[in-house]
């Protein structure tokens, strides 16, 4: 990681700090708003004194917001004290589906749609009075509908240019499915962060016996669309990499889209050699399920699937079954949206904390220092490799 002490902060900070964590992101917010209140304890000494760094130290920077909803389901945003002048951060899990609310009686689980309804609700209780106003949204709310194929709507890009008409200045998410729907919003911050090195460090600190060279290891992508991750991951660690592409019946369509008829795969033989497969996320895990199988059947030795989210949408099954048979020796997700208690429970789950991280990228930014450096995770990598490599606690 750049600790926090070789980074230069010079600036002074853009406001006071203010953390918003929205229903469904408490735990993250908690976790994040730790690193900070424990790293201005111990640099705050040097500014004591200084006018420009007023509320610079504090015991904690959650901001008291809530949504509390009517008995039809309807709610409003509300802020329990003064954001004036405060550089806000707001934390939104789109994906926590456990949140739950009355409607008329009934239990209703909140979807993305009523988490990015409460994102709304607690910026327009800021009714601009806070100096600068980040999102961080680690998944990027619609992102899987980026682009038209047919006469569709474009909803990610319509969620963007909202929350900037809002007041938003920066929106901070994480593996974004493609990139460039920032073009959609092209004068705005938006920066997409990506938890290779994370990755890294988890299964090196879980697995102890990897030999990580071209001979013994390779980095997969499921699908097309992800190349560019087994790519980056392939370089920084000196392996190979292969790909996998879905070949589709165009004649049919089921559920939407054209149904997957087979994996083809195309690289280097993989036998004997532990693979890495690396994607944006897991939703059902047919596909990484039947990646699996498809590189045992062509003799892989372990293989760990890592994506940033983790979304589990039918249960975890059919991944105990996999993983029984040797399929799957382990899987690495982000805690960046809503892990279940059954997921933390599996013998084969690697959990990847990314708080930290989180920190470090609203620390900076409340500095107006530059986050290019922490987005590059390089030398952490290399550094990491080193240790791992001499046997040194990673």
């Amino acid at each position: 990681m750049v600790r926090r002490t070789e980074r230069i902060l010079e600036n002074i900070p853009v406001g006071s700090l203010g953390l918003i964590s929205l229903t469904g992101c408490e735990e993250l917010g908690k976790k994040v708003d730790d690193y900070l209140v424990k790293w201005r304890h111990e640099s705050a000494h040097e500014y004591k004194d200084d006018i420009a760094f007023s509320g610079y130290e504090k015991d904690t920077y959650l901001i008291n917001a809530k949504v509390p909803r009517f008995g039809s389901g309807e709610a409003k945003g509300i802020i329990g004290e003064s954001v004036r002048g405060k550089d806000l951060y707001l934390m939104v899990d789109v994906c926590n589906y456990s949140v739950t609310y009355s409607l008329t009686g009934q239990t209703n689980h909140m979807s993305p749609d009523d988490h990015f309804q409460n994102l709304k609700r607690i910026i327009a209780a800021i009714g601009g009075k806070g100096r600068r106003i980040n999102v961080i949204m680690p998944f990027l709310y619609e992102s899987r509908q980026h682009k038209r194929s047919s006469r569709e709507s474009l909803d990610c890009a319509l969620a963007l240019q909202e929350l900037v008409r809002m007041g938003v200045e920066n929106i901070i998410t994480f593996d974004a499915h493609d990139p460039r729907v920032q073009n959609a919003i092209p004068l705005s911050g938006f920066e997409t962060v990506s938890p290779t090195y994370q990755f890294i460090k988890g299964l090196l600190r879980t697995v102890k016996d990897l030999k990580i060279d071209s001979e013994h290891m390779m980095a997969i992508s499921p699908d097309e669309g992800g190349t560019n991750r087994a790519v980056y991951l392939a370089n920084v660690l000196g392996l190979d990499m292969g790909m996998f592409y879905k070949r589709r019946d165009y004649t049919r369509i089921v559920n939407g889209r054209n149904p997957i008829v087979a994996h083809e795969f195309l690289g280097s033989s993989v036998e004997g050699k532990d693979v890495i497969i690396i994607d944006d996320m897991i939703s059902s895990g047919d596909s990484i399920i039947d990646v699996a199988t498809e590189l045992k059947r062509r003799k892989a030795n372990r293989i760990f699937a890592a994506a940033t989210f983790g979304l589990f949408t039918n249960g975890m099954e059919k991944f105990d079954k996999a993983y029984e048979e040797g399929i799957i020796t382990g899987i690495l997700t982000t805690n960046l949206i809503y892990q279940t208690p059954e997921l933390l429970s599996k013998p084969y789950y690697i959990n990847c904390d990314m708080s930290k991280y989180i920190a470090l990228i609203i620390d900076t930014l409340n500095h107006d220092g530059s986050i290019s450096s922490i987005l590059s995770p390089n030398e952490r990598i290399q550094n990491v490799l080193r240790k791992y490599k001499s046997g040194e606690p990673v």
